[in-house]
């Protein structure tokens, strides 16, 4: 006997069993609800790997800004500490980067470079925040999709239900219960693949947007005391 067998035969007859329902079930609603399942374990990956990730950003990042405010020398502080996945140093990489192009010249076109910069800058900030949100995409689309793609398991296995009843001649609810039973577990798989989704997307785009407010306005502060040299 399989594993999935000991299971199935494990449960007790008065409660679901959901190892039995899913064995039971027909191939196509299998075929669903392993689908079904694997974007469930890929969602639960996404959330604790962006919770992970997004907690180090932060603090990677206000470690920088705070170090990054109390230096002398910009450039020279950039050049030592701007290295490895901090956003906040690659908006000001960014920065230093059309600083010295514009500055190359005999001659500064101030209010050029300083809508260069704010150009520069705001195009920084943008990627890093695309970077960090660019899985949450998955997270959206098994939100919108789970449920429906548990409904056509559920269709399917309800179709079989009253094809079972048209080939055995009997319309009693014995015949019709269990298969029943296991295409309504092809809607429950998808809208437990799909509840978590839906509310950790919700929350991840705030957080994502959060942050990228908090990196637009270091890269305001900074883009400012760029504008202030130029000044001089």
């Amino acid at each position: 006997m399989t594993i999935l067998s000991l299971l199935a035969a494990a449960g007790t007859p008065a409660r679901l069993n959901p190892v039995k329902l899913f064995l039971d079930a027909d191939i196509v609603v299998q075929v669903v609800m392993v689908g079904l399942i694997l974007a469930s374990i890929w969602v639960w990956t996404i959330i604790v790997a962006f919770s992970l990730r997004m907690g180090g950003v932060r603090r990677r990042c206000v470690r920088y800004e705070d170090d990054f405010w109390k230096a002398r020398d910009f450039e020279a502080f950039q050049a030592e500490r701007g290295k490895g996945d901090v956003p906040s140093a690659k908006v000001a990489a960014a920065g230093f980067a059309e600083w010295r192009r514009s500055a190359a010249g005999k001659t500064i076109d101030r209010e050029g470079a300083r809508q260069r910069l704010q150009l520069a800058i705001d195009s920084s900030v943008a990627q890093e925040a695309d970077t960090l949100a660019e899985r949450l995409n998955f997270l959206a689309t098994v939100g919108a999709v789970a449920p429906f793609v548990g409904l056509f398991g559920t269709v399917w296995g309800i179709m079989n239900s009253f094809f079972q009843i048209g080939q055995q001649q009997n319309s009693s609810l014995a015949v019709v219960a269990p298969g029943i039973s296991e295409a309504l577990f092809a809607t429950a798989i998808g809208l437990f693949a799909a509840i978590p989704a839906v509310i950790a997307y919700n929350r991840f785009s705030h957080r994502v947007n959060s942050f990228e407010a908090s990196l637009q306005r270091f890269g305001d502060r900074f883009h400012a005391s760029l504008s202030r040299q130029l000044e001089g």
